[in-house]
Protein backbone atom coordinates (compact mmCIF):
# COMPACT_ATOMS: atom_id res chain seq x y z
CA UNK A 1 0.00 0.00 0.00
CA UNK A 2 0.94 3.28 -0.72
CA UNK A 3 0.26 7.21 0.00
CA UNK A 4 -2.37 7.30 2.73
CA UNK A 5 -5.34 4.69 2.44
CA UNK A 6 -6.69 4.47 5.87
CA UNK A 7 -10.65 4.05 5.46
CA UNK A 8 -12.14 5.40 8.91
CA UNK A 9 -13.45 2.77 10.98
CA UNK A 10 -17.09 2.87 11.79
CA UNK A 11 -18.52 -0.06 12.44
CA UNK A 12 -16.59 -2.10 15.43
CA UNK A 13 -18.09 -5.04 15.71
CA UNK A 14 -16.13 -8.37 15.82
CA UNK A 15 -13.18 -5.96 15.38
CA UNK A 16 -10.33 -7.54 17.47
CA UNK A 17 -9.23 -5.03 20.26
CA UNK A 18 -5.89 -5.35 22.44
CA UNK A 19 -6.50 -2.98 25.44
CA UNK A 20 -3.26 -2.89 28.24
CA UNK A 21 -4.72 -0.97 31.66
CA UNK A 22 -8.09 -2.84 31.61
CA UNK A 23 -8.98 -3.51 35.00
CA UNK A 24 -9.43 -0.13 36.15
CA UNK A 25 -10.10 4.08 35.05
CA UNK A 26 -9.80 4.53 31.18
CA UNK A 27 -8.80 1.23 29.89
CA UNK A 28 -12.03 -0.36 31.92
CA UNK A 29 -14.25 2.10 30.36
CA UNK A 30 -12.48 1.72 26.85
CA UNK A 31 -13.17 -2.32 27.45
CA UNK A 32 -16.74 -1.85 28.49
CA UNK A 33 -17.58 0.83 25.36
CA UNK A 34 -15.74 -1.58 22.88
CA UNK A 35 -17.07 -4.40 23.89
CA UNK A 36 -20.92 -2.74 23.79
CA UNK A 37 -20.07 -2.05 20.82
CA UNK A 38 -19.93 -5.74 19.43
CA UNK A 39 -16.00 -5.36 19.58
CA UNK A 40 -13.29 -8.93 20.44
CA UNK A 41 -11.48 -7.76 23.81
CA UNK A 42 -8.15 -9.41 24.14
CA UNK A 43 -6.82 -7.30 27.82
CA UNK A 44 -4.13 -6.76 30.08
CA UNK A 45 -3.29 -5.08 33.18
CA UNK A 46 -1.01 -5.70 36.22
CA UNK A 47 -4.31 -6.29 38.80
CA UNK A 48 -5.23 -10.13 38.33
CA UNK A 49 -8.05 -9.65 40.68
CA UNK A 50 -9.68 -6.64 38.80
CA UNK A 51 -8.70 -7.74 35.80
CA UNK A 52 -10.79 -10.93 36.37
CA UNK A 53 -13.79 -8.75 37.70
CA UNK A 54 -13.95 -6.60 34.58
CA UNK A 55 -13.69 -9.77 32.61
CA UNK A 56 -16.75 -11.00 34.35
CA UNK A 57 -18.45 -8.14 34.06
CA UNK A 58 -18.44 -7.64 30.86
CA UNK A 59 -18.96 -11.30 29.56
CA UNK A 60 -22.41 -11.21 32.06
CA UNK A 61 -23.57 -8.00 29.84
CA UNK A 62 -23.15 -10.21 26.57
CA UNK A 63 -19.70 -9.03 25.67
CA UNK A 64 -16.82 -10.90 24.14
CA UNK A 65 -13.37 -11.73 25.78
CA UNK A 66 -11.41 -14.10 24.20
CA UNK A 67 -8.04 -13.82 26.47
CA UNK A 68 -6.72 -11.91 29.01
CA UNK A 69 -3.72 -12.08 31.04
CA UNK A 70 -2.71 -10.15 34.18
CA UNK A 71 1.31 -8.96 33.89
CA UNK A 72 3.57 -6.04 34.39
CA UNK A 73 3.46 -4.22 30.43
CA UNK A 74 7.15 -3.15 31.29
CA UNK A 75 8.03 -6.69 31.31
CA UNK A 76 9.19 -7.41 27.55
CA UNK A 77 8.98 -11.13 27.71
CA UNK A 78 5.11 -10.96 29.26
CA UNK A 79 3.99 -8.53 26.24
CA UNK A 80 5.67 -10.67 23.57
CA UNK A 81 4.39 -14.28 25.14
CA UNK A 82 0.91 -12.97 25.22
CA UNK A 83 1.28 -11.36 21.69
CA UNK A 84 2.37 -14.73 20.36
CA UNK A 85 -0.29 -16.59 21.71
CA UNK A 86 -3.13 -14.61 20.27
CA UNK A 87 -1.66 -13.99 17.18
CA UNK A 88 -0.92 -17.56 16.63
CA UNK A 89 -4.79 -18.69 18.36
CA UNK A 90 -6.78 -15.20 16.98
CA UNK A 91 -4.67 -13.73 14.04
CA UNK A 92 -3.73 -10.13 14.03
CA UNK A 93 -5.60 -7.04 15.98
CA UNK A 94 -7.53 -3.95 14.42
CA UNK A 95 -7.21 -1.53 17.28
CA UNK A 96 -4.60 -1.17 19.85
CA UNK A 97 -5.11 0.96 22.88
CA UNK A 98 -1.98 1.55 24.87
CA UNK A 99 -3.86 3.37 27.94
CA UNK A 100 -1.86 1.74 31.49
CA UNK A 101 0.57 4.39 33.23
CA UNK A 102 2.06 5.65 36.27
CA UNK A 103 2.46 8.69 38.27
CA UNK A 104 5.59 9.90 39.93
CA UNK A 105 6.52 13.14 40.52
CA UNK A 106 9.49 15.23 42.02
CA UNK A 107 12.04 17.42 41.20
CA UNK A 108 15.53 16.55 39.82
CA UNK A 109 16.79 16.38 43.39
CA UNK A 110 14.15 14.68 44.64
CA UNK A 111 13.47 11.82 42.55
CA UNK A 112 15.47 8.93 42.53
CA UNK A 113 17.19 6.59 39.92
CA UNK A 114 14.53 3.72 40.42
CA UNK A 115 11.62 6.58 40.06
CA UNK A 116 12.97 7.64 36.78
CA UNK A 117 13.63 4.05 35.30
CA UNK A 118 9.81 2.82 37.16
CA UNK A 119 8.35 5.67 34.77
CA UNK A 120 9.63 5.17 31.65
CA UNK A 121 9.81 1.33 32.03
CA UNK A 122 5.40 1.11 32.03
CA UNK A 123 4.56 4.81 29.93
CA UNK A 124 7.46 4.62 27.61
CA UNK A 125 8.58 1.54 27.02
CA UNK A 126 5.48 -1.11 28.20
CA UNK A 127 3.67 0.98 24.69
CA UNK A 128 6.46 0.27 22.96
CA UNK A 129 6.44 -3.12 23.41
CA UNK A 130 3.41 -3.48 22.92
CA UNK A 131 3.66 -1.71 19.50
CA UNK A 132 6.62 -3.71 18.75
CA UNK A 133 4.94 -7.00 19.62
CA UNK A 134 1.34 -6.34 17.80
CA UNK A 135 1.92 -3.37 14.79
CA UNK A 136 4.30 -5.90 12.40
CA UNK A 137 1.03 -8.12 12.69
CA UNK A 138 -1.31 -6.06 11.92
CA UNK A 139 0.53 -4.36 8.89
CA UNK A 140 1.35 -7.80 7.75
CA UNK A 141 -2.23 -8.74 7.44
CA UNK A 142 -3.31 -5.35 5.33
CA UNK A 143 -6.61 -4.81 6.63
CA UNK A 144 -5.31 -1.67 7.98
CA UNK A 145 -6.47 -0.83 11.88
CA UNK A 146 -5.92 1.99 14.52
CA UNK A 147 -3.11 2.62 17.25
CA UNK A 148 -4.53 4.77 20.23
CA UNK A 149 -1.53 5.40 22.59
CA UNK A 150 -2.91 7.21 25.80
CA UNK A 151 -0.42 9.81 27.10
CA UNK A 152 -1.14 12.86 28.88
CA UNK A 153 -1.15 16.64 28.87
CA UNK A 154 1.56 16.68 31.23
CA UNK A 155 3.48 15.39 27.18
CA UNK A 156 2.75 18.65 25.87
CA UNK A 157 3.03 20.95 28.80
CA UNK A 158 6.35 22.17 31.26
CA UNK A 159 4.03 21.20 34.72
CA UNK A 160 6.29 21.36 37.93
CA UNK A 161 7.75 18.44 39.33
CA UNK A 162 6.54 16.49 36.14
CA UNK A 163 10.29 15.79 34.67
CA UNK A 164 10.10 12.29 34.84
CA UNK A 165 6.52 11.73 34.12
CA UNK A 166 6.27 14.42 31.28
CA UNK A 167 9.37 12.64 29.60
CA UNK A 168 7.60 9.84 29.64
CA UNK A 169 4.72 11.34 28.28
CA UNK A 170 6.21 12.98 25.82
CA UNK A 171 7.97 10.62 24.45
CA UNK A 172 4.98 8.46 23.48
CA UNK A 173 3.59 11.51 22.19
CA UNK A 174 6.69 11.61 20.10
CA UNK A 175 6.47 8.07 19.11
CA UNK A 176 2.63 8.50 18.00
CA UNK A 177 3.51 11.34 15.64
CA UNK A 178 6.00 9.62 13.10
CA UNK A 179 3.93 6.69 13.52
CA UNK A 180 1.42 8.41 12.21
CA UNK A 181 2.97 9.00 8.62
CA UNK A 182 4.49 5.60 8.96
CA UNK A 183 1.29 3.96 9.59
CA UNK A 184 -0.42 5.98 6.65
CA UNK A 185 0.49 3.60 3.85
CA UNK A 186 -0.67 0.58 5.66
CA UNK A 187 -4.16 1.83 6.53
CA UNK A 188 -3.23 2.12 9.94
CA UNK A 189 -4.55 5.28 11.71
CA UNK A 190 -3.40 6.97 14.70
CA UNK A 191 -4.96 8.84 17.70
CA UNK A 192 -2.88 10.45 20.58
CA UNK A 193 -4.90 10.93 24.09
CA UNK A 194 -4.07 13.58 25.72
CA UNK A 195 -5.97 13.22 29.72
CA UNK A 196 -5.98 16.16 31.98
CA UNK A 197 -7.62 15.82 35.47
CA UNK A 198 -9.45 12.28 35.13
CA UNK A 199 -11.63 10.47 37.79
CA UNK A 200 -9.05 7.42 38.23
CA UNK A 201 -7.37 5.60 40.90
CA UNK A 202 -3.86 7.67 38.96
CA UNK A 203 -5.53 10.85 41.30
CA UNK A 204 -4.99 8.25 44.52
CA UNK A 205 -1.94 6.50 43.53
CA UNK A 206 0.06 9.34 42.30
CA UNK A 207 3.96 9.57 44.39
CA UNK A 208 4.75 13.20 45.04
CA UNK A 209 8.32 12.82 46.06
CA UNK A 210 8.89 15.47 48.45
CA UNK A 211 6.03 16.01 49.44
CA UNK A 212 3.36 14.35 52.72
CA UNK A 213 -0.13 14.45 50.62
CA UNK A 214 -1.84 13.60 53.87
CA UNK A 215 -0.91 16.96 54.81
CA UNK A 216 -3.86 19.48 54.85
CA UNK A 217 -2.23 22.02 52.39
CA UNK A 218 -1.00 19.24 50.16
CA UNK A 219 -4.87 17.60 50.30
CA UNK A 220 -5.90 20.94 49.18
CA UNK A 221 -3.98 21.05 45.91
CA UNK A 222 -4.97 17.64 45.52
CA UNK A 223 -8.49 18.57 45.92
CA UNK A 224 -8.62 21.58 43.62
CA UNK A 225 -7.04 18.96 41.30
CA UNK A 226 -9.75 16.15 41.34
CA UNK A 227 -12.16 18.95 41.26
CA UNK A 228 -11.90 19.43 37.12
CA UNK A 229 -11.47 15.63 36.61
CA UNK A 230 -14.02 13.93 34.21
CA UNK A 231 -14.86 10.42 33.70
CA UNK A 232 -13.75 8.02 32.52
CA UNK A 233 -16.40 7.19 30.67
CA UNK A 234 -16.33 10.80 28.92
CA UNK A 235 -12.84 9.49 28.02
CA UNK A 236 -13.59 6.23 26.52
CA UNK A 237 -16.35 8.40 24.36
CA UNK A 238 -13.82 10.43 23.03
CA UNK A 239 -11.78 7.63 22.02
CA UNK A 240 -14.19 5.74 20.12
CA UNK A 241 -15.23 9.02 18.65
CA UNK A 242 -11.52 9.54 17.61
CA UNK A 243 -10.86 6.27 15.92
CA UNK A 244 -14.30 6.71 14.14
CA UNK A 245 -12.95 10.15 12.67
CA UNK A 246 -9.08 9.27 12.23
CA UNK A 247 -8.16 12.05 14.42
CA UNK A 248 -4.73 12.50 15.74
CA UNK A 249 -4.60 14.73 19.31
CA UNK A 250 -7.44 14.34 21.26
CA UNK A 251 -7.21 16.49 24.28
CA UNK A 252 -9.79 15.59 26.66
CA UNK A 253 -11.15 18.91 28.54
CA UNK A 254 -12.07 22.39 27.91
CA UNK A 255 -9.65 24.22 30.13
CA UNK A 256 -6.56 22.75 28.69
CA UNK A 257 -7.00 22.65 25.18
CA UNK A 258 -7.32 26.69 26.60
CA UNK A 259 -4.28 26.49 27.84
CA UNK A 260 -2.89 24.83 25.03
CA UNK A 261 -3.98 27.34 22.69
CA UNK A 262 -2.43 29.99 25.06
CA UNK A 263 1.18 27.90 25.04
CA UNK A 264 1.12 28.06 21.30
CA UNK A 265 -0.89 31.56 20.48
CA UNK A 266 0.65 33.73 23.69
CA UNK A 267 3.86 31.75 25.06
CA UNK A 268 4.48 35.38 27.48
CA UNK A 269 1.42 34.31 29.40
CA UNK A 270 1.93 30.37 29.25
CA UNK A 271 5.38 31.21 30.59
CA UNK A 272 4.18 33.35 33.45
CA UNK A 273 1.77 30.40 34.34
CA UNK A 274 4.58 27.83 34.85
CA UNK A 275 6.45 29.99 36.49
CA UNK A 276 3.48 31.23 38.79
CA UNK A 277 3.19 27.29 39.04
CA UNK A 278 6.61 25.82 39.94
CA UNK A 279 6.49 28.69 42.40
CA UNK A 280 3.44 27.18 44.19
CA UNK A 281 4.70 23.95 44.42
CA UNK A 282 8.03 24.89 45.88
CA UNK A 283 5.98 26.47 48.55
CA UNK A 284 3.81 23.65 49.15
CA UNK A 285 7.01 21.57 49.97
CA UNK A 286 7.70 24.20 52.53
CA UNK A 287 4.83 23.44 53.77
CA UNK A 288 4.31 19.82 53.52
CA UNK A 289 8.10 18.67 52.77
CA UNK A 290 9.29 15.21 53.91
Amino acid sequence: MTGEVYMKMTDFKNKKCFITGAASGIGMAAAAAMANLGAELFLTDINAKQLEEVVSRIKKSGGKVSLWNAFDISNYGEVKKFSEKIHKEYGSMDIIMNIAGIAIWGTVDRLRHEHWVKVMNVNLMGPIYVMESFLPEMIKARRGGHLVNVTSTAGLFGYPWHAAYSGSKAGLNGISEVLRYDLMRHGIGVTVICPGAVATNLRYTVEVCGIDMQQEDAKKMHDRFTSRAIPPERVASQIIDAIKKNKYLVITSFDVKLLYWVKRRLFFIYHIMMKMANDMFENLAKKAGV
